[in-house]
């Protein structure tokens, strides 16, 4: 911040400075004011927010959340923290600006424990607080001896301004939007993800633990035709369907899991512990065992930086998905499917799945939802065809021409063809940075343009996209906003390495509220 006009430079602080310049304040019986935001766009309700905030006071402390932690979906926040920090330590009202270290202001406000915590009049209701994160900064406030303090002036959205005068989407997006924004109120689109909550769901697929190895390229080997790299660090996340029923428990009070480990007997070989423990508690799992075999992992060795995968390795062995265990599974999808409001099934293709299981979940599932993947250990007999009946497919543009074996036809005719072939009532196709393209009998096509302008990983982007735009199915959502749902999954999804977060309730809510304002 060298380049900052002097006085404006010497109001920001870090905020363990600001701590003990506020003590120091406290000492010499000045009161202290603290207002706490995202502030994206400096507007006037911000400026008669700061001023109204300042008059019960001496000192106006403004901290700012840092841009890691602001869920207001793609291409947001429009300004970065530093730039906003000059913003706002530029006006006269205002004494010290401060960057937070923390997802909200709980932490902050027992660092600073000021006299006053001032918030807009939106503050009033927590109950519309989908992140619980108001009634925690109240709660603080009275904790460090201080007054909730709420202005009431002047609002206006910074989303809204952004959305309408200067987005970051493209045209095409941004029209999208428009023309969901005229059709749905925002509470309209958001009460399919409060809908899903009292759904009863079933999860069905391989469980698969992604490693990834972080390495730095040290180039060719000395002695042989190979590459060679330094080892820095590895990280382990659980991948496959218990990615995807981590994303539904963000959702669902009663998800079930159905999966197989590897060998009861052999703790390395199953992984279990670390299994549970990286499952929600709102999951039910039943796992079946494979003699001998291990649990599937896919090892990925990645150039630390730039985030840059070089190669994988699979360890697996899919013809230990037969045998007694198989029977148990099958029994068990016999026994239970038809209890379940909605089964989502991840199909990778690692041979769980045999004809006659997913003759039970084609036939008994009162609502089944599919997605079957290529990848390099199935490449080619994995497609969605598998199923005789499916209420609504996912899957990428790559596997639904890799079905019809059409790499040239034109897209909706082969969509139309196989909707019709498995007597499909939805289809949501991922295309990338093309978007996604959705169909239904009675709606027709629908294609909306990607919201994401960037990504960090496509790992479990398009699990994360099937398994929530499937509850907002189970609902019957209209065609565009299950569209607009799984795109600001996947603009969240990419930005995400691997399976390390889930998609939650909080973070879609805030995004697509922040979209359709």
């Amino acid at each position: 911040m060298s380049d900052l006009n002097p006085a404006t430079a010497s109001k920001i602080k870090d905020l363990d400075e600001l701590a003990q310049i506020l003590e120091q304040q406290r000492k010499l019986g000045r009161k202290i004011v603290h207002c706490h935001g995202v502030f994206d766009l400096m507007h006037l309700g911000h400026i008669r927010h700061f001023e109204a905030a300042k008059k019960h006071g001496d000192i106006l402390v403004v901290t700012l959340t840092p841009d890691q932690w602001v869920n207001k979906g793609p291409t947001r926040p429009a300004f970065t923290v530093a730039h906003r920090a000059e913003c706002i330590a530029s006006l006269a009202c205002v004494d010290y600006v401060a960057i937070n270290r923390w997802p909200n202001a709980v932490q902050t406000i027992a660092l600073l424990r000021p006299h006053f915590y001032a918030k807009g009049a939106d503050y009033l209701d927590a109950a519309q607080d989908p992140t619980g994160g108001i009634q925690l900064e109240q709660n603080a406030v009275k904790e460090a001896g201080g007054q909730l303090l709420i202005t009431d002036e002047i609002q206006f959205s910074s989303s809204s301004l952004i959305n309408r005068q200067m987005s970051n989407l493209s045209k095409e997006a941004n029209d999208f939007l428009v023309a969901l924004r005229q059709k749905y109120s925002a509470r309209q689109v958001l009460s399919y993800l409060e809908g899903a909550r009292p759904l009863k769901v079933l999860v069905v697929g391989e469980t698969i633990i992604d490693e990834y190895h972080y390495c730095q390229a040290l180039g060719k080997s000395g002695k042989e035709p190979i590459l060679a790299v330094r080892f820095i660090s590895s990280e382990k996340f659980a991948g496959g369907i218990l990615a995807v029923a981590n994303h539904v428990a963000g959702f669902c009070d009663q998800v079930g899991l159905y999966s197989f480990l590897g060998s009861k007997e052999s703790q390395e070989l199953s992984q279990e512990d670390f299994i549970r423990a990286k499952l929600s508690p709102k999951i039910e799992p039943t796992f079946f065992y494979m003699k001998d075999a291990p649990t599937i992992v896919k090892r990925r060795f990645v150039e630390n930086y730039p985030f840059q995968k070089m190669f994988e390795v699979y360890l697996m062995n899919e013809d230990e998905f037969e045998g007694p265990h198989s029977e148990q599974f099958r029994r068990a999808l016999a026994e239970n499917v038809a209890q379940f409001d909605l089964v989502i099934v991840t199909d990778y293709g690692h041979g769980m799945l045999d004809a006659a299981a997913i003759d039970i979940l084609s036939r008994q599932s009162r609502c089944l939802a599919v997605n079957t993947q290529a990848n390099a250990a199935n490449h080619g007999f994995n497609t969605v065809s598998k199923y005789p009946h499916a209420d609504y497919i996912c899957v990428s543009e790559k596997e639904i021409r890799l079905e019809a074996r059409q790499r040239k036809e034109d897209l909706r005719q082969i969509v139309e063809q196989v909707a019709a072939k498995l007597g499909c009532r939805r289809v949501m196709i991922t295309r990338g940075q093309r978007g996604m393209l959705c169909y239904a009998k009675d709606e027709g096509f629908i294609e909306m343009p990607a919201l994401a302008d960037h990504f960090t990983d496509r790992v479990g982007a398009g699990d994360a996209v099937f398994a929530i735009t499937s509850l907002c199915v189970a609902q019957k959502a209209p065609l565009d906003v299950l569209a607009l749902v799984g795109n600001a999954v996947g603009a969240i999804a990419v930005n995400t390495i691997g399976n390390r977060d889930s998609v939650g309730y909080v973070a879609l809510h805030k995004a697509l509220g922040a979209l359709l304002k």
